[in-house]
């Protein structure tokens, strides 16, 4: 009985300090990704458009930038340009000579209040001290109901937490590698089910539930399917090739480096150098851009976030299908005999 003990004690001890070691470095990462990220958020390169021509602005744009690089100027050929750049998202605000005298400061807040405020500060500053008027429109502000604008930040965070902890419970429950084309085929559409359910219950909170966003709930949806979709396919796909262990792989990238780079909380320019540009590409970032466009900018500039969202869809259900074909398969046909049902542990 003491030998038998003695065995399972080697058995369980290894795996069991791999997990808390494996936990330890997880938690540190995350200690080390968020405040590392968000102690001292400070701007740099926050981009600011101008007509080419406009003289007054461009001298002020000149000198802000000399004295500092808060703001980094964006030429355009004409006003309709630059306008469509601030409702594109290419620059958080436009200045421009007022026809009323002094300086016109446009800015879209939807894009990143923080981001618009400190562009306000800097520019109310340096107007003062030119001794210019300097007048300020919000273009497209945030909703009243959602005056730092996150939101979407949150919105998102819950369907990628959803998402992945969706892949998740399946993987405990069945095993995280299917056996079989078919199985995987059905896990794949359970979890596009689950991700539209998700989607739609997660527009319902924020709409008529909180009031946050009462309008636009299909896009709403329609991103949040979307988000926790990919989310899902690339915790399966990780999870089908590492196993459940696999599931700290996955929260490092979708959660601890994912969020704190998904520009949500602060807008990239505030983030450090290896952060600053991981909302193009990152399930958190995209999903927030995504958000972004459908509430606030009619659908603008929603091409990019919306195929990358699709793409890692796609990518994760590639992945989960091919390790099913390579380890569900392996794992499927016996090579030697074994006790109980013959069905390798972790796969399902």
């Amino acid at each position: 009985m003491e030998q038998v003990s003695e065995g399972r004690a080697r058995e369980w001890l290894p795996r069991t300090a791999g997990l808390l070691i494996g936990t330890l470095a997880l938690a540190v990462a995350f200690i080390a990704a968020y405040v590392g990220a968000l102690h001292d958020p400070t701007p740099r390169d926050l981009p600011v458009g101008f007509v080419l021509g406009d003289q007054r602005a461009e001298a002020v744009l000149a000198a802000v930038r000399g004295q500092s690089h808060v703001v980094e100027p964006i030429e355009y050929d004409d006003a309709a340009a630059a306008d469509d750049g601030l409702h594109d998202r290419e620059v958080y605000g436009v200045l421009a000579s007022d026809p009323q005298g002094g300086l016109l400061l446009t800015v879209a807040s939807a894009s990143g209040p923080s981001a618009t405020t400190a562009i306000a500060q800097v520019f109310t500053t340096a107007a003062q001290r030119a001794n210019t008027p300097l007048r300020v429109t919000d273009r497209v502000p945030v909703a009243s109901t959602d005056p730092r604008g996150v939101v979407p930040f949150y919105l998102n965070v819950g369907y990628v937490l959803g998402g992945y902890l969706a892949s998740t419970v399946l993987g405990i429950a069945v095993g995280t590698t299917p056996r079989t084309l078919r199985r995987s085929a059905l896990r794949i559409a359970a979890l596009t089910v689950y991700s539209v359910v998700l989607g739609v219950a997660g527009a319902l909170v924020v709409g008529p539930g909180l009031g946050a966003f009462q309008h636009h709930l299909v896009a709403i949806a329609a991103t949040g399917a979307l988000t926790v979709l990919a989310a899902a396919m690339i915790a399966s796909a990780i999870q089908g090739w590492l196993g459940i262990l696999g599931t700290g792989l996955v929260i490092l990238l979708l959660v601890v480096v994912g969020n704190p780079g998904s520009g949500g909380i602060y807008a990239p320019e505030f983030l450090p150098d290896g952060l600053r540009g991981m909302h193009r590409w990152n399930v958190p970032g995209l999903a927030n851009d995504l958000t972004k466009s459908a509430v606030y900018f009619h659908g603008r500039a929603a091409l990019w976030p919306a195929v990358g969202l699709a793409v890692w869809a796609v990518v994760g259900a590639a992945g989960l299908l091919t390790a099913t074909l390579v380890r569900g398969r392996r794992a499927a046909a016996p090579t030697r005999v074994r006790s109980g049902s013959g069905e390798a542990s972790g796969t399902g």
